[in-house]
């Protein structure tokens, strides 16, 4: 298949920090060759770095839409516009053959634009992945193999803690830093924009979750509602756990608390996802590491979108998925809110299909919808 013609609609931190490297480095599969950003100062370095001529570089992401030309538009706009934008893409290049959409996660502000957002693939006929790259990670899948292969044993229940200093972040951290971010319009700030990497992780290891009950900590911080929230689950396999988020404070101690899955045969142990090794502990006095390669994710999505259009798999992280993760953390905020107990999911379990590309270390299954 011929390289596949990219049209970047957001040239923040997002692109430069994130997907451009895996752009470059999918340089045989990729061309970038239209940008667009409100902002001209974003998009000209950007430019005369890709050697694109000004009839290439837009202000309005709308007249880019029409461009015969472009095989696939990555978003990378502040949450509060990705399913107004994503829509608008959708509408124009419906039931085009050869043309697919990229939105960042998490994908909606709200309720109704998620649910909404997850229509969008059969209301238009356009395929859609969102990049969640914790699900297309090399840990995150090996952990859910080495789960569901029972590795372990029978897995019986969870601990997940992540902690992040957003009031510190916003000085040095250029993410922190962004306005939109700070003063977010959406639900629940930087639980829903940082912690949705972890429920989608939890979910792409556990699958569905049956039932959650959430207790948080309010804050006057623009950045969050809760300065923590602290959340029990029930995942529909029977799994329980408990996840915590912490938004304004700090972990001192090593080893972090992190990832701890405990089966009746032992427990596996992810300290913070850079660490470039997962932890196993058995029962019988046994230990065994698996090494990975932090950050692949990037790498993996635009891989598996390329492989998608190519005809060889399908699309891992669908609109509908995304639903699901970006749900769950709307009933935490408002389990917490209400002291109420909220089922989450309300169909079977799936599991999604995903493709590994050159893992050396670790095979994974290739396994398909059901």
């Amino acid at each position: 298949m011929d390289k596949l013609k990219v049209g970047i609609i957001g040239t923040g931190l997002a692109f430069s920090r994130l997907h451009y490297p895996a752009y470059q480095e999918l340089s045989d599969k990729f061309e970038i060759v239209a940008l667009c950003d409100p902002e001209p100062d974003k998009t000209r370095p950007w430019a005369e770095r890709l050697g694109l001529g000004g009839n290439n570089v837009y202000t309005d992401y709308r007249p880019m839409l029409w461009r015969g030309d472009i095989n696939v538009f990555d978003i990378m706009v502040p949450i509060e516009h990705n399913f107004r934008v994503t829509e608008d893409v959708a509408r124009a290049i419906s039931h085009q053959p050869g043309r697919a959409i990229i939105c960042e996660k998490p994908l909606a502000a709200n309720y109704e634009q998620a649910r909404a957002h997850a229509e969008l693939p059969r209301r238009y006929g356009v395929p859609i992945m969102i990049a969640e790259n914790y699900r297309y990670s090399e840990e995150i899948n090996i952990i859910r193999d080495l789960v569901r292969q029972k590795r372990i044993g029978n897995p019986i229940y969870f601990i997940h803690n992540r902690v992040t200093c957003f009031p510190e972040d916003m000085l040095k951290n250029e993410f922190a830093r962004e306005e939109w971010r700070q003063h977010p319009v959406f639900a629940g700030g930087v639980i829903m924009d940082s912690g949705v990497h972890d429920v989608a992780a939890l979910r792409h290891i556990f699958g569905a979750i049956d039932k959650l009950q959430s207790f948080g900590v309010p804050q006057h911080d623009d950045f969050a509602p809760y300065a923590v929230i602290n959340v029990n689950i029930r995942f529909k396999s029977g799994v329980t756990g408990q996840f915590s988020f912490y938004s304004a404070g700090k972990e001192m101690q090593r080893p972090l608390i992190g990832l701890r899955i405990f089966g009746t045969a032992g427990m596996i142990y992810l300290e913070e996802k850079d660490c470039g090794t997962i932890n196993i502990a058995y029962n019988d006095g046994r230990a065994e590491q698996i090494n990975y390669r932090p950050q692949r994710g990037y790498y993996n999505e635009l891989l598996n979108l390329y492989n998608a259009m190519a005809g060889r798999e399908v699309i891992s992280v669908t609109p509908e998925m995304e639903y699901g993760d970006a749900k769950t953390i709307l009933d935490m905020l408002r389990s917490a809110r209400d002291g109420s107990t909220i089922a989450v999911d309300g169909g079977h379990d799936y599991i999604p299909a995903y493709r590994s590309a050159h893992q050396p270390d670790f095979e994974f299954q290739q396994l398909s919808w059901h």
